[in-house]
């Protein structure tokens, strides 16, 4: 394990921008870029393509090369910009990816990850983007750092950090996002699953509020062959409900998303408007932050969710922040003609006893197909 602060300020001697897409094994670092670094030196952007963008601007403005950090999971959003923008054969840019390793091989990880952990070296390979794997000896890792950090300026192009789980010290957020809602996610998604219709379906999002979901189920003594959960993929559910909704419009289609999903991949809620589907119901959670992954803030309170609904082409678009007007609006929310998007303003909690699926996907995916039949 090596020291999250003493690894921060040796980087930001030699970095002046970071930005990307918080993930639970960079949590400690990204809540330490949170807390030290200026608020226009650290932009949490929608996704990680995103991220490698801003940094090539910095570089065209300053010179300089930034801090890219994201998941592994967003390799894929990265990909282009890498490869088409900052790639030594297009604009040369130099930058830092700085890559938490989820489903390392060898390491117990969540099914979504399993894959992209296998093939996350290779991808770089692929990209022939040279990378090292940060050693736990820290003598050795500040060592990686600098000689990263000095052959992108050397060779004008990136590289990458590649981070196992438990490598950095804890460190606790100090700047945690403003939220003085008084309801819960739970709270909030168990109203809505209580007002579903016995024919409805579900599409859950990324993160906490499908485990959420999955165990209300259990509790209440329910199958779960009404809900898909979406345990990776983020930002794609809304996609994932048009693709169902499309193909079975006799149906109501649930979408229970995230604010920070949602952000990620906003040019969806294009598509659900231009569809005109009546039976698309979008509901977004929104707690303003990356909960699942270190409670980094997401824009999502800056931002006027259900004005970008209606200005997508959804009929109908509002938002709630307690239970009481939740309920309310549920009483005429599923009788509505789609698509319609309920924006629910939610505190940061969650139990810490939240468990996950016992359900594998590929009994998850049997389950929702045989009850869409």
């Amino acid at each position: 394990m090596i020291n999250t602060e003493k690894i921060y300020n040796l980087l930001a001697d030699e970095i002046d921008l970071f930005t990307g897409v918080p993930d639970s094994l960079l949590k400690d670092l990204c809540a330490c870029i949170t807390d030290h670094t200026s608020a226009g030196r650290h932009i949490i952007v929608a996704n990680e393509g995103a991220a490698v963008a801003v940094a090539a601007g910095h570089y065209l403005a300053t010179g300089n090369p930034a801090l890219v950090y994201m998941q592994n999971s967003g390799i894929g959003n990265a990909v282009n910009p890498l490869l088409s923008l900052a790639d030594e054969k297009v604009y040369r840019i130099p930058m830092l990816l700085v890559v938490g390793w989820r489903g390392e091989p060898g390491v117990k990880d969540e099914p979504q990850h399993i894959k992209q952990g296998e093939v996350t070296l290779s991808l770089f390979d692929a990209m022939q983007i040279p990378y090292k794997v940060i050693d736990k000896d820290e003598t050795i890792a500040e060592k990686q750092f600098i000689e990263l950090v000095a052959q992108a300026k050397s060779a004008s192009s990136p590289q990458a950090a590649i981070i196992r789980k438990d490598l950095f010290s804890p460190y606790r957020l100090k700047n945690k996002p403003l939220n003085n809602f008084v309801m819960s996610r739970e709270e909030a998604l168990q109203t809505v699953v209580d007002l579903l219709g016995k024919d409805d379906v579900v599409i859950s999002t990324t993160g906490k509020l499908s485990r959420e979901l999955f165990e209300y189920r259990e509790s209440k003594g329910e199958g779960h062959e009404k809900d898909f959960l979406t345990v990776g993929s983020m930002g794609h559910s809304i996609s994932i409900a048009l693709g169902v909704a499309l193909s079975k419009p006799g149906r109501l289609v649930y979408c229970l998303d995230g604010d920070g999903a949602v952000i990620m991949h906003m040019g969806s809620m294009t598509n659900i408007g231009a569809s005109g589907l009546k039976n698309i119901r979008h509901i977004i959670f929104n707690n303003g932050a990356h909960e699942s992954v270190g409670a980094q803030p997401t824009a999502a309170f800056l931002i006027d969710i259900p004005q970008i609904a209606m200005g997508c082409g959804y009929k109908k678009a509002k938002s709630v922040s307690d239970i009481t007007e939740l309920k309310q609006v549920l009483k005429t929310f599923r009788d509505e003609e789609g698509p319609v998007l309920l924006e629910i303003k939610v505190n940061i909690a969650s139990r810490d006893d939240l468990g996950r699926p016992t359900r594998t996907t590929h009994e998850n995916k049997e389950d929702f197909m045989n009850h869409l039949k």
